[in-house]
């Protein structure tokens, strides 16, 4: 399959990838940070559509009772794909989905994330001209877009401050930053960098910042790279938000790393690398920001690229997941000696075609897969004694499904 990312007529090598039957799609990690507290969104405030999108308060447990907001990202801009950000709500019991409509207006939101105040959801703009956009859940109103300095961008995500949003553009290969308001919206970036060492891996043309995240302890902001075999650890200057590049470590050549989760004791993180078909348990130093990748293993799949998209891992740091699109799979691991060590138990079928993306809810109860192809969202009880995944009925039909956002 060819790697250039202009390949058919223009469209990124991410969505050359999940193309099936004239459909262009792409690929990214879990969908943003949760919030904390409750969101004006989860006290039933209306949708585009003028539905309600939850309703119960949270028991004194702390669990709501009632549905639970789902945000979908979709593309706009391909064939049989969505008009904007999906909108429904979940049985946080049975995990039963419902639609209640759609959030115009946003074009081709294909990565989504929350501020962790819960009242701001921000996505993506994944084209071309790469932007990113801001919408205040309490009305739906969507606060404005600020472009990214680069194209394709196809993961954001916010800084534990909520003074940052992180962003990375696939295709020119480079990271930004912007600022984050006080009524959630957007300023102008403040940095933008782009990954011009080391040379491309094998079968890349560039580099192609796939995933911009904050470690554990909020010292340093990471970004993955496909197209370089490279993760870069940068310092983010919290009152001008530029960055400075601290560390820098490898996979293999050739491997394509995709997506990085840390384990909660935030010494240990997990790296999805898509083309060679591996995952790998990385050595994180809080002080250095230095990652130390270890050696590759199976995702479960076989021989052939399956090409592993995201990895989760679980509040109690005992199990983790990862999505084999290509196998069409979640992959399901122990997680051992303290976060140093995977153990494949097995798979388990994703009910959907090529599953770009997976997420838990907050209580960590259910996991939801995004499945691209089939446009569909399969939601999976998590048995949190034994990590087993039970499908919960049938998948949510949603045009393009290539990100769940579970509130």
């Amino acid at each position: 399959m060819s790697r250039d990312a202009r390949a058919r007529g223009g469209w990124s090598r991410r969505r050359f990838v999940g193309a099936v039957t004239g459909t262009a799609l792409s690929a990214s990690t879990a969908c943003g940070t949760r919030p904390t507290p409750e969101t004006p969104a989860e006290r039933g405030s209306p949708t585009a559509t003028g539905e309600p999108t939850a309703t119960d308060e949270p028991t004194a447990a702390g669990k709501s009772t009632g549905p639970r907001p789902l945000y979908v990202g979709t593309y706009t801009s391909v064939e049989d794909g969505g008009t904007g950000i999906g909108l429904a709500t979940y049985d946080p019991g049975t995990g039963r989905i419902t639609g209640t409509g759609t959030l115009t207006g946003v074009a081709d939101p294909s990565y989504l994330a929350v501020h962790p105040d819960g009242r701001t959801l921000y996505a993506v703009n994944e084209r071309e001209d790469g932007a990113v956009t801001a919408v205040r859940l309490a009305d739906r109103k969507i606060l404005g877009s600020r472009s990214t300095g680069g194209a394709a961008p196809c993961h954001l995500s916010v800084h534990p401050s909520g003074r940052w949003l992180l962003s990375a553009n696939y295709t020119s290969g480079s990271v930004a930053v912007h600022p984050i308001e006080a009524s959630g919206a957007l300023g102008e970036r403040t940095d933008v960098v782009t990954h011009s060492t080391p040379a491309p891996g094998p079968g890349q043309e560039g580099p192609h910042a796939h995933q911009f995240v904050t470690s554990p302890d909020g010292r340093h902001v990471l970004a993955v790279d496909l197209g370089t075999d490279s993760v870069y650890t940068y310092r983010l200057d919290q009152q001008k938000g530029t960055l400075r590049e601290v560390a820098r470590a490898h996979t293999r050549p050739g491997a394509g790393p995709r997506h990085l989760t840390f384990h909660p004791g935030g010494r240990h993180a997990y790296l999805a690398n898509e083309v060679d078909n591996t995952v790998a348990v990385c050595v994180y130093d809080p002080a250095s920001g230095r990652l130390t990748i270890g050696e590759p293993q199976s995702t479960g799949t076989g021989e052939g690229t399956s090409y592993p998209a995201q990895i989760l891992v679980t509040a109690d740091g005992a199990y983790a997941y990862l999505a084999n699109r290509g196998h069409n799979s979640l992959a399901r691991y122990a997680v051992e000696a303290d976060g140093a060590r995977l153990r494949l138990l097995g798979t388990v079928p994703v009910a959907g075609d090529f599953p770009r993306q997976i997420a838990f809810s907050p209580d960590g109860r259910l996991l939801f897969a995004a499945n691209q192809r089939s446009g569909s969202v399969s939601v999976f009880h998590v048995d949190g004694a034994s990590g087993e995944l039970r499908l919960a009925g049938e998948p949510f039909a949603s045009p393009v499904a290539v990100c769940a956002l579970p509130l």
